[in-house]
């Protein structure tokens, strides 16, 4: 029997978004009573929803689509045009097995050595200043890790740049205003310099490791068998570095957690890798990432009794899943443990999206940010001291993504 979605009153509800943020969904799926509810957002009708049942709806191939789904504002900052994110079908497949490829356990292991190794010199060089703001601090060390493993030649004077830039795609996503148009700029630059390394990869003048990120960008065909562009390759490169740009955001919460909750240092410091990971999962689970993800209808179709109309813009609550009652025992508790019994589920721990990883949209570097995680993890509970001044270290359930106001300042690092 059909059923009415509820629906949000008003003409449009997108200040309402940027009002609440990562609450926007979660406040009205409890006000609402159910998991769905239709609003109006950027002018457009749109259907959001949470929930495991709701995720594995979401991620079926055959009711959703990707194209046409995330607004040309997040193309241009964010995610960048025509890149995996935006594919469907055997093109999106195709695309994503290219990706997959980076992700062996010999590139993951190659990854932890680069990382570990940027770590100590990372912490060497915070030795030497009286204070580090780790959120930027960990900027620069992420772009070091990604530009090694990619295969991607920076200079030392550039550094900076390139790590403003990589962190302005992923503050800027949301913005409004200057900060929006800084992120376009950011995007503009980091692609015409990855774009001039492919013109030299592609004109023998660069030569990346065989099986890096630079290489295989360079040299992927399509399902025609065709070269992808300079500007779509260069799209798809920024795609392996700015997520792992991106993982300073989880390094500011990995350290805000020890902050937090003190009482899990030494649990950690006993050095069981099976805590370690559960604690760096929850990590994922409890704080804010990104709210939600968007997609759209393939075609009509109706479930439960609702009925989704073809195009219609549809978004999935990611940190509303990740706190749902119906899915975690106090959700508002921070509890590594609650990993030991968690059955792996693709579609009710989502931080990254859902699904699976080789046919669908899950994010193709969620192995690569649990890894990166464990490592700063290591670094920060056995392999450096440091002290935490007085600061704000709260953060905003508003600004997407979110981090601590300080950006978690560290003083008077040593290494162990």
């Amino acid at each position: 029997m059909a059923q009415h979605i509820p629906k949000e009153n008003g003409l449009d509800n997108s200040i309402n978004v940027l009002r609440e943020g990562y609450m926007y969904i979660p406040n009205r799926r409890h006000s609402f009573h159910s998991d769905i509810f239709e609003t109006r957002i950027l002018g457009q009708k749109s259907i959001c929803m949470g929930g495991k049942e709701a995720a594995a709806l979401f991620y079926d191939n055959e009711k959703f689509k990707r194209h046409g789904a995330a607004p040309k504002r997040v193309q241009k900052t964010l995610f960048g045009e025509k890149g995996v994110q935006t594919l469907d079908g055997e093109q999106h497949r195709h695309r994503k097995e290219m990706f997959m490829s980076l992700m062996t356990r010999e590139r993951l292991d190659v990854l932890k050595q680069i990382a570990e190794k940027q770590w100590d010199i990372a912490i060497n060089n915070w030795e030497k200043e009286s204070q580090v703001t780790l959120y930027e601090a960990s900027k620069e060390l992420m772009v070091r890790i990604a530009c090694e493993w990619a295969g991607v030649p920076i200079w030392a004077k550039e550094l900076k740049q390139r790590a403003q830039d990589l962190g302005a795609l992923i503050e800027s996503a949301s913005a409004i205003g200057p900060q929006y148009w800084a992120g376009k700029q950011a995007r503009n630059r980091t692609e015409k310099w990855l774009s001039g390394l492919i013109t030299q990869v592609r004109n023998n003048e660069l030569f990346p490791p065989e099986g890096s990120a630079l290489y295989t960008m360079s040299w992927h065909r399509d399902l025609n068998g065709n070269l992808m562009t300079t500007p779509i390759a260069a799209v798809e490169l920024v795609n392996i570095l700015r997520p792992i740009v991106a993982i300073s955001v989880y390094i500011n919460f990995t350290a805000l957690a020890l902050h937090q909750f003190p009482q899990e240092v030494e649990k950690l410091k006993e050095k069981d890798d099976d805590y370690g990971r559960m604690f760096v999962q929850e990590v994922r689970r409890y704080y804010p990432f990104f709210p939600f993800t968007p997609a759209r209808v393939k075609n009509d179709f109706t479930w439960k009794g609702y009925h989704f109309k073809k195009e219609t813009l549809t978004l999935l609550d990611l940190y509303g899943t990740n706190h749902d009652p119906e899915i975690w025992d106090n959700p508002a508790v921070f509890h590594p443990k609650r990993f030991v019994e968690w059955k792996g589920s693709p579609f009710d721990f989502i931080p990254q999206g859902g699904g699976d990883y080789f046919s669908g949209h899950r994010c193709a570097g969620e192995w690569v940010t649990i890894q990166m995680m464990q490592v700063a993890l290591d670094f920060m509970v056995n392999k450096m001291d440091y002290e935490i001044p007085q600061q704000d270290t709260s953060f905003s359930m508003v600004k997407m993504p979110s981090t601590s106001r300080s950006g978690f300042v560290i003083k008077g690092v040593k290494k162990i």
